[in-house]
């Protein structure tokens, strides 16, 4: 029996006894005119196969695996694909690393988020070993109102003084301990904002549409927690290390160029 087909049947026959008759007819690759009784010994002779054979289960569940990540890979281009726009062409988002790189790297993420605050150190190697890349920050704040009054605060300096952003993003994301929003006022105050200036700003209606508009893209793009990227074509879900992430760029970059 050929091996992927034998994996199959005895992933079939496995689950065959609690299913009704009539799917288990429609589940195994049986001949129409079989008796009862053949179908039995078939399903017999599959699982006693691969029972002694077990690796070949193995090679199945590795080709399904395989497959499923080539179809989520291909959902996920779509996903960007559909919101194309929102994410790389945002007037409202600031934009690092090199703006005319050639490859794009857009980050959601949250100032009071561990694995944000683990990931940025890296994500900023890489903008720094790789100067062809073009960044783009999407404040997405999901950890409760300290988050959200980081993220309305960022944006606000981002109007007031767009030269700083990165570097009070840096900071806000480098803090140790409970990032208060008194205490990412008190950072903002210390890089020279007006925190008066700053707190008009965050509360004016169109700071909140914007952080609205990063929650419905980042819902559009099936991403609900931080970190999330969208490299490319590509969607990471969640922190991956710095070599693995200049893996995927130089992959998007080979595939593109």
């Amino acid at each position: 029996m050929p091996r992927p087909i034998a994996a199959l049947a005895l992933s079939l026959a496995l689950a065959a006894p609690a299913l009704p008759a009539a799917a288990q007819e429609q589940s195994l690759p049986v001949r129409p005119d079989m008796s009862e009784t053949e179908r039995a010994q078939f399903r017999a002779e599959v699982r006693a196969y691969l029972l002694e054979n077990p690796e070949v289960l193995l090679e199945a569940i590795e080709i399904l695996e395989v497959r499923r990540a080539a179809d989520r890979e291909n959902v996920d281009a779509e996903l960007v694909a559909q919101n194309r726009d929102a994410l790389f062409n945002d007037p409202n988002a600031w934009v690092g690393g090199n703006p005319e790189g050639d490859v794009t790297l857009v980050e959601f993420f949250d100032y009071r988020c561990g694995f944000c605050k683990r990931a940025h150190p890296e994500v900023r190697a890489l903008l720094e070993q790789d100067p062809n890349i073009r960044y783009i920050a999407k404040e997405f704040p999901i950890l409760g109102p300290d988050s959200l009054a980081a993220a309305r605060l960022a944006l606000a300096a981002l109007d007031l003084d767009p030269s700083k952003y990165g570097e009070l993003n840096d900071a806000l994301m480098s803090f140790e301990g409970q990032l208060t929003e008194a205490a990412a006022y008190r950072i903002a105050e210390d890089l020279g904002y007006d925190a008066a200036a700053l707190r008009e700003r965050a509360a004016r209606s169109e700071i909140e549409a914007r952080i609205r508009d990063n929650y419905l893209l980042a819902q559009a793009l099936e991403i609900s927690g931080t970190p999330g990227f969208v490299l490319g074509d590509r969607i990471i879900r969640g922190y991956l290390p710095l070599d693995e992430l200049a893996a995927q760029v130089a992959e998007v970059r080979a595939a593109t160029n």
